[in-house]
């Protein structure tokens, strides 16, 4: 299953970073060419920062991606201190 979205900010790479920072005392990371990758044991999450947009790419073996895209999105709003709202794409 694969699930992504596109989260308006200006401080996508410094949101997406301290993410990576937050979660790689518990799981694998990876940073390439500006994006990050948090390696979960049933899924990866992708962060690919933008000039304007903070873009999030889960792909796992999960049937059901809704809890995985809450806990990434909180997250997220909890790095930016600030409240995101997301309407994920399941393509």
């Amino acid at each position: 299953m694969k699930s992504n979205t596109a989260i308006t900010t200006s401080e996508a790479a410094r949101i997406a970073k301290r993410l990576l920072n937050h979660w790689k005392h518990k799981f694998d990371v990876a940073e390439t060419d500006g994006d990050l990758s948090i390696f979960m044991p049933d899924a990866t999450v992708k962060l690919m920062p933008q000039p304007e947009a903070l873009l999030v790419s889960i792909e796992s073996s999960r049937e059901d991606l809704s809890t995985l895209e809450k806990v990434v999105l909180d997250h997220l709003s909890r790095m930016a201190q600030q409240e995101f709202t997301a309407t994920w794409q399941h393509p």
